[in-house]
């Protein structure tokens, strides 16, 4: 109990230190000392409890409840405000809406329910613990040097924001703690909409037109999901008298009929978070804030706590087929057309936002069909895509300030000017799509779960939807693999701080991959046993405990020890620069200026040597899939809905 509060209260207290602290040492210690408390707090408290089932926390006072409905009602006042200062009108309305929403709740619904374990914590919730504690407070260290330069390049006499920016990344890391501890779904809804606002303030940060534009888009679209969180919350309260997730999912996983409007509800509140279509734009409209700010949105928070509440819904999405039906396709039609539109990307930001919308259609999927095998899958695709992620954002924003653009058609030679970041970005990338590293491993599981579930659609879109990644991928991994001569090193001036994240973000992929049978065993495994009551069923034990034909303990073993040989074949050679003599560049023995790379052609004319990637716009390019994604997507969503609202899932 008092390790949840510290991990809950403390960033928090942090936030609200940070926004008085003007002088820029005191921030860099106070923001380095706190990433390691809260760090060390969530890795301690991941090691005391591995292997846990759900462990309820019996805590309950009306002062956090009052607490709750003070923080809605600041966060509507916030959400007016600027609605009425930029003149938004939807915003304006739907923040109207949801604060009445809230208050009749709070005051006429919810007061009178009790829910004795408000706290809890089980297997998924270390894994979000780990993610949160340790990817997402090294964000935080990387963006003390980042935002530094970004500072630095501002007009001269701009006031310095940062610490409001500090405050509000620190205030979304215990939001999320918040989240993923909450059993009371009062409590996990108002860290819902704190997430919804920070995200919102952050993205608006530069307060270029660009970015309040995009900052409105995120905050519509959310408070959509916000809306329909809490209609889901009426319904569970009117219907079951209670607010517990727990009680909640036992009841849906026995009669699902009866839960049926408000899992539509929560897997829409789900859907919007995790930004998947119809609401991918606001993820890809995140891109113009500061690269911490895309890290954290993209990888350790925002999106999570979506998959995270979708992935907890698994078993009712196991037996409910309307909103399983609906999460499922709207994950792989998410998946396999963002995959595609990311051919098409020459922005690097671009491309991890379009693989990330992806990646989460491939998680939202793995929930929505909810057998053991794909919540596994889940779970792991969430681990990695978190690592991998935050180590290519965090590449990407420290590349750009160097090498001034986030093209990858500019990333040529990167391998020497930025030796060691470049093969910090290529150890991301092949993370996320080579095998042995985890996340190949991650989309098998994925396979074998949708094939042992009779999916057949979800089997054709993952395979179509990976050979798009494998393609935008290795694009990317070939421009920072190509080596044409020693050129200037300009990662020399790179700050420690952001040294320091990254080392880190590499150290996590390297453990995650060469530890994967051992994360399973302890960390995801439990928490499938917990929610799926395999152990007490010897048939799905034995289609789960991966002892058998496809994914076993033996092969997660030798993809351990196959990893650990990629990893040392890409670092050797690190820290000996300088002791290699620099061969002259070789243009097919008919070289004219070699500094210029030009060579004499067949014609004896002069051909500059290039080389650019195809991203076939005319056939991937946003314009031609994405409205057909939206309507696809929108069109599921509405019916599911409706469907729902009326009672006619019944007659399934």
């Amino acid at each position: 109990m008092a390790m949840i509060g510290f991990l809950i209260l403390f960033p928090l207290a942090v936030a609200l230190v940070l926004l008085l602290v003007r002088q820029n040492q005191a921030r860099n210690v106070i923001v380095c000392a706190s990433a390691a408390a809260i760090a060390v707090a969530s890795i301690g408290f991941c090691l005391a409890n591995l292997g846990a089932g759900w462990v309820g926390l019996q805590f309950h006072t009306p002062i956090v409840d009052y607490a709750c409905m003070a923080i809605s009602v600041a966060l509507a006042a916030i959400i007016l405000y600027f609605g009425i200062l930029y003149r938004n009108v939807p915003t304006i309305v739907l923040a109207v809406v949801q604060v009445i929403g809230s208050a009749v709740f709070e005051l006429g619904f919810a007061h009178g329910v009790h829910v004795a374990e408000s706290l809890y914590y089980d297997s998924l919730s270390l894994l979000m613990t780990f993610i949160i504690g340790v990817v997402g407070t090294g964000i935080c260290v990387y963006a003390l040097g980042y935002m530094e330069d970004f500072q630095a390049h501002q007009p001269e006499g701009s006031k310095d924001r940062r610490p409001m920016f500090f405050a509000i990344m620190f205030a979304f890391l215990s939001a999320m703690y918040l989240i993923v501890f909450s059993n009371n779904m009062l409590w996990m809804f108002t860290g819902w909409e704190v997430t919804t606002v920070c995200s919102f303030l952050l993205i608006g940060f530069t307060r270029t037109d660009e970015a309040i534009k995009n900052a409105f888009r995120q905050i519509i679209m959310n408070i959509i999901g916000g809306i329909a969180f809490l209609v889901a919350l009426y319904c569970i309260v009117l219907q079951m008298g209670t607010l517990s997730l727990r009680d909640f999912i036992e009841a849906g996983s026995a009669y699902p009929l009866i839960v049926m409007l408000p899992v539509c509800c929560l897997a829409l509140a789900g859907l919007t978070k995790a930004a998947q279509m119809p609401f991918h734009t606001w993820l890809l409209g995140a891109m113009v804030a500061p690269t911490p700010t895309s890290a954290l949105l993209h990888s350790s928070t925002m999106v999570k706590a979506g998959v995270f509440l979708l992935v907890k819904l698994a078993p009712v999405f196991n037996v409910c087929p309307l909103p399983s039906i609906m999460v499922v396709l709207v994950g792989g039609i998410t998946f396999l057309l963002c995959s595609f539109m990311a051919i098409s990307q020459s922005n690097a930001k671009r491309v991890l936002a379009y693989s990330t919308i992806a990646n989460l259609g491939l998680i939202v999927a793995c929930a929505g069909v909810g057998t053991p095998e794909a919540v596994w899958a889940a779970c792991f695709l969430i681990l990695f895509h978190a690592i991998a992620k935050s180590l290519l954002f965090l590449c990407v924003g420290t590349a750009e300030h160097h090498i001034g653009s986030r093209n990858i058609e500019d990333m040529d030679l990167l391998f020497e000017r930025m030796p060691r970041l470049a093969r910090f970005m290529m150890l991301g990338i092949m993370v996320m799509f080579i095998a042995p590293l985890g996340m190949l491993m991650a989309k098998w599981a994925t396979l074998v779960s949708f094939a042992d579930s009779g999916q057949i659609a979800l089997v054709i879109i993952l395979g179509f939807g990976s050979a798009a990644t494998f393609f935008f991928w290795a694009k990317w991994l070939g421009k920072l693999a190509g080596i044409a001569a020693c050129d200037k090193n300009v990662e020399l001036d790179v700050h420690k701080s952001e040294w320091t994240a990254l080392m880190l973000m590499v150290v996590l992929a390297v453990l995650a991959c060469v530890g994967l049978p051992i994360i399973s065993t302890v960390l995801i495994e439990p928490y499938v046993y917990s929610v799926a009551a395999v152990v007490a069923n010897p048939t799905l034990m034995a289609l789960y405990a991966f002892g058998g034909q496809d994914i076993s303990g033996t092969n997660l073993w030798i993809s351990a020890l196959l990893a650990i040989i990629v990893i040392v074949m890409l670092f050797a050679g690190v820290g000996r620069r300088g002791k290699e003599k620099p061969a002259q560049i070789y243009l097919a023995g008919a070289s004219v200026d070699n500094s210029r790379r030009t060579f004499r052609n067949s014609l004896s004319g002069e051909t500059a040597a290039t080389s650019r990637n195809w991203y076939l716009d005319s056939t991937f390019g946003e314009a031609r899939i994405k409205p057909v994604g939206e309507w696809m997507c929108g069109i599921l969503i509405v019916i599911a809905l409706v469907l729902s609202t009326t009672g006619l899932p019944i007659l399934m």
